[in-house]
């Protein structure tokens, strides 16, 4: 991930540190020391440090038991706004799902629970509450902010762990796609009376609403896409006419083929058939400006394009796109030529011929370009 840092790898889980999360501290510094000079500041920033460290601990919750039913998690990032676990894969079944979801928040329970046995007879509820409070010691901030560490990841909204703990419940008497949008409607409903609630108290609430607003929308939209590749081949999906772009092709050959087309992603080909790389229309159009013309294309094509067979299941081809953020995914037949692409356009052209007609089975989605 770009501007992230990594700093250091558990169990084989690269933990990383985004670049603004870094940042969040430098004005987390400033901000206390115009409070009470240095020794408010360190403390700011060591309160903030340990939050954080619970955050982690949080997001391993979920990697370990998302682990014990074979979903493997490549990283955990933290960010100013709290900690990402980039896991590989959902888990199929709602049980595990469930599991999954609740393991983060049981482990800041378990984290405020130890804090309070710590701090015994000393610790007043009303004070669990006070955590800008200088004048509340750092364990029972900690502790009250695990607490709230719990209660807003609970909140029935994606992407928080309520709104995954939601549907986990749903999706064991629906199907999970309606699981899915039911879940994030749910969550959609909240956000908006967060905005509307920070109309009047936070304007911060404004933004998180409008972040919990967007990924619910993107969670539906994820299942929605999984519910349409269901029982698909590639072959299924895949444009197959279109034009391509040879290796000693010019962007101004590009240039061309982009005014009589309807195309924004130009396979390049060798004599062979064979897929170096593709071209898009946002570099064709930086390198006429920069470069002139005359550039080659396989100088300013992207060259690290996924492939699978044509054969092989849309749903598997379509985390390969996803994963590797390319323009598209060349399909190549058996003796490794390319015979068809699946680009963004094409594949969200299928979603909404499959919410069109919802009623009726797999049908074969290529089309011409």
């Amino acid at each position: 991930m770009p501007w992230a840092l990594t700093v250091g790898t558990i169990a084989g889980t690269a933990i990383r540190i985004h670049a603004t999360f870094l940042l969040f501290l430098v004005w987390i510094w400033a901000a206390y020391y115009r409070l009470g000079g240095a020794p408010a500041a360190w403390e700011g920033v060591l309160f903030v440090a340990l939050l954080f460290a619970c955050v982690l601990l949080h997001e391993l919750g979920h990697v370990f038991t998302a682990r014990r039913f074979g979903v493997k998690t490549p990283d955990v990032t933290l960010w100013p706004f709290g900690g990402i676990a980039n896991m590989e894969r959902i888990p199929e079944k709602p049980s595990e799902e469930l599991l999954v979801a609740i393991a983060g928040p049981l482990v800041n329970v378990a984290i405020a629970l130890v804090l309070i046995l710590i701090i015994g007879a000393r610790v007043n509820p009303d004070d669990l509450a006070k955590i800008e409070d200088p004048g509340t010691s750092m364990l029972v901030k900690l502790a009250g902010a695990n607490i709230f560490l719990v209660l807003f990841n609970l909140i029935p909204a994606f992407p928080m762990d309520g709104g995954r703990v939601l549907r986990a419940l749903l999706a064991m008497n629906m199907p999970h796609g309606r699981a899915t949008a039911l879940a994030a409607s749910i969550g959609q409903g909240f956000a908006i009376a967060m905005g509307l609630l920070g109309i009047f108290t936070n304007p911060m609430l404004i933004i998180i609403a409008a972040f919990v607003f967007l990924a619910a929308s993107g969670e539906a939209g994820q299942a929605q896409l999984k519910d349409a590749s269901r029982g698909l081949l590639v072959s299924d999906a895949m444009i197959t006419h279109f034009e391509t772009l040879g290796p000693n092709a010019t962007v101004d050959d590009a240039a061309d083929a982009l005014i009589r087309t309807t195309q924004r992603e130009f396979p390049v080909v060798d004599g062979g058939g064979h897929l170096r790389g593709v071209l898009t229309r946002d570099a064709m159009i930086r390198a006429l400006k920069d470069q002139g013309p005359a550039t080659p294309v396989i100088a300013v094509m992207q060259a690290d394009v996924p492939t699978v067979e044509a054969r092989s299941k849309l749903d598997g081809a379509l985390k390969e796109l996803t994963a590797a953020r390319a323009p598209a995914v060349g399909v190549l037949d058996a003796a490794g030529k390319l015979v068809g692409l699946l680009t963004p356009e094409n594949i969200g052209e299928m979603m909404m011929i499959h919410a069109a007609r919802p009623e009726r089975g797999p049908h074969p989605f290529g089309r011409a370009s």
